[in-house]
């Protein structure tokens, strides 16, 4: 999948950072060797220790290539939000996140990836004025940051 996702972006000519661990470069059951070389003939790659973790060089390396920069992982970043000070930063990176992380909503090998577009709305509670946005799931599920609200309340104060 990997190299799926590599090939199609490097057709766009974007500039592309693999950001992995070591153990990507070995042989194995997961992970081919020729695939991994294709991969880095396409993009520029970064191998962490197998130790290491990988998210915060990732982190980084989105903020400090500049605010057109995107990135691509399966994971939510939950881990790295909850150990953010206080609610108002959780939230700064929460709205951050959710206009710079792709996700991926369909993959078939060979044929065309299409992921999910970046809104130019926030999916959070909105207000103007008298009036407010509530996004909401009638599943209850908390939302994460590539996830788009099923439905949204829309109040209105009476004057």
């Amino acid at each position: 999948m990997l190299l799926h996702v590599v090939s199609q972006l490097a057709k766009q000519n974007l500039r592309l950072l693999v950001l992995g661990r070591k153990h990507m470069l070995q042989q194995s059951f997961r992970w081919r060797k020729d695939e991994i070389e294709k991969v880095q003939r396409q993009a520029s790659c970064f191998f962490a220790d197998n130790i290491s973790e990988d998210d915060p060089f990732l982190l980084y390396a989105t903020l400090h290539s500049g605010n057109h920069c995107k990135f691509i992982t399966k994971d939510l970043m939950r881990d790295h939000k909850a150990c953010l000070p206080d609610p108002k930063t959780q939230r700064l990176f929460f709205k951050w996140q959710q206009g710079h992380q792709l996700a991926i909503i369909n993959i078939v090998p060979g044929s065309k990836i299409t992921f999910q577009p970046n809104l130019s709305y926030d999916t959070v509670v909105q207000t103007t004025g008298d009036s407010w946005h509530i996004p909401y799931d009638e599943d209850l599920v908390e939302r994460y940051s590539c996830e788009v609200p099923n439905k949204w309340l829309c109040l209105h104060r009476k004057t």
